[in-house]
């Protein structure tokens, strides 16, 4: 069964930690498929693929690398996060089934807990209570109000004690299906202009259907648009982008670029190129490898 892996790191800024956490789940066993780093976020994010034990085998080796050389007591970056490896999702690929997924994110959050004492958050598909099956409101408090929100009744980690590991906090571990990471970056309107964009095209707040949306400032005055599409084929890229394009002229500003993290499935960019070439029917067929 093939699965693939893409954890985030609250670490963008030391190349060499990226490097350590990269080799490490090479030794593991896992393939490295792609690896983005980001100052502003101060985030990593690296996609793997491989069989279940050398993802699970891959992800203790990278946390293991993250609790030694990342700080959160320390950490600055505009992106919200709760732990040093923040989030640890395991998608079902060829000859898996989404209950495996779950079944390898549990084990792989236990594993985690019992051997580098980082408690775990169980999210989307891997969830077991309803309301944390969205990330956003498992790490909604961030780091510095962890500890005061373990001590809640309904706060309370997944998997270990609920206290955080003093420098790495607590992981979010899912099970999910495949999602394009995609931004936005504007210039000519402020923040609040920009949060309030996220709000009218995210599915949350009565948006696009299956889009998630935040905004966040970037330097220069810039602010950018990060978008999860967790389903491409209801919402897809260029119906994000255009909208986009439009609620920020609308606000007085421009697009100016965007940006994506990690990877896309083909069908994704086949359907883009189809509506800006405007050529009917494309399909993935018609595309040379």
């Amino acid at each position: 069964m093939l699965f693939e892996c893409v954890p985030n790191f609250s670490e963008g800024c030391d190349e060499a930690t990226a490097d350590a956490l990269a080799a490490a789940a090479r030794g593991a066993g896992a393939r490295v498929l792609h690896r983005t780093s980001d100052t502003d976020h101060n985030r990593t994010v690296i996609t793997l693929a491989g069989e279940g034990a050398a993802l699970e085998a891959a992800a203790l080796a990278m946390a293991r690398v993250a609790v030694d050389r990342i700080d959160l007591r320390r950490h600055r970056g505009v992106h919200p996060r709760i732990g040093a490896l923040d989030v640890l999702p395991f998608v079902p690929l060829r000859g898996a089934t989404m209950e495996d997924a779950v079944a390898l994110a549990r084990s792989t959050a236990r594993r985690i807990w019992n051997e580098l004492r980082v408690p775990a958050y169980l999210y989307e598909e891997a969830a077991l209570r309803p309301e944390r099956r969205d990330l956003a409101r498992v790490r909604n408090v961030g780091f510095e109000a962890l500890a005061a929100r373990m001590l809640e009744p309904a706060g309370a980690p997944d998997v270990g004690d609920p206290v955080p590991h003093p420098s790495a906090g607590a992981v979010a571990v899912g099970a999910r299906a495949l999602l394009v990471a995609w931004n936005a970056v504007a210039e000519g309107i402020g923040l609040g202009a920009a949060r309030a964009i996220a709000r009218r095209m995210r599915e949350r707040d009565g948006g696009l259907r299956t889009l998630k949306a935040l905004a966040f400032p970037l330097a220069g005055g810039r602010v950018q648009l990060s978008f999860n599409l967790t389903d491409v084929a209801a919402t897809p890229l260029h119906r994000v982008t255009e909208l986009a394009r439009r609620e920020i002229s609308r606000a007085g500003g421009a697009l100016i670029g965007t940006e994506l993290v990690g990877l896309v499935p083909l069908e994704a960019v086949v359907a883009a190129a189809s509506y800006y070439g405007g050529i009917a029917d494309m399909a993935a067929d018609d595309v040379y490898l």
